[in-house]
């Protein structure tokens, strides 16, 4: 019974009813570090595509062409605002952030291209990678059904009986030879490495 009455006592007191009725909490604020989803600045996206390639997030984000200009669209749904796309686009079109702010600051930023690898053993020399690569149609239009090109610009060509890569560096990661090839001979990796440039005084 005395607890009871000590319980009460202590709730009634008049400075406990203040502070229970009348408690403030501070004002929200979005801390620093707040990344929302990636938007588009003033800058113009040359289409190289560096955004989808680094972003983790399956259909989170895409390069569309619209009249006569490259835009990139984050889907919300998809995006899980890693903000990857905004480090990985030389140009600066993307910002969410202080990302930019920081990566400027540094002098830091996202390589990536796309690494090819054919594995002989399960490699039939069918050409199917060469002829269906886009890169290659577009480079060596009289590419053969063979896979055999006479240009040294095509990106890959049978060569010697094996599939020769020429030009990495061309690869965009459509994967279309990977899905042409019927024996899941030829990979196509996406590598991405961190560099740091100079930053000057």
């Amino acid at each position: 019974m005395r607890s009871i009455i000590y319980y009460v006592q202590e709730f009634l007191r008049p400075e406990w009813l203040k502070k229970f009725f009348f408690a403030k909490t501070a004002p929200l604020s979005t801390p620093p570090y707040f990344k929302d989803y990636p938007f588009q600045t003033e800058k113009e996206c040359t289409g190289c595509f560096s955004c989808m390639m680094i972003c983790p997030a399956p259909e989170a984000i895409a390069v569309l062409r619209r009249k006569d200009q490259w835009v990139p669209e984050v889907y919300p749904g998809h995006c899980i605002r890693c903000g990857l796309c905004v480090e990985a686009c030389p140009e600066g079109v993307l910002s969410s952030g202080r990302i930019l702010d920081v990566t400027r600051r540094d002098g830091t930023a996202l390589s990536s291209w796309y690494h090819l690898e054919v594995d002989d053993t399960l490699c039939m020399r069918c050409g199917n990678c060469c002829v269906s690569c886009p890169i290659n149609r577009q480079e060596d239009p009289q590419l053969a059904a063979t896979g055999t090109s006479a240009s040294d610009e095509v990106i890959m060509r049978i060569e010697g009986g094996r599939v020769r890569i020429l030009h990495e560096e061309k690869c965009t990661g459509c994967k279309t030879c990977e899905t042409h090839c019927p024996n899941r001979a030829i990979r196509v990796a996406r590598m991405v490495e961190g560099v740091q440039k100079e930053v000057e005084a």
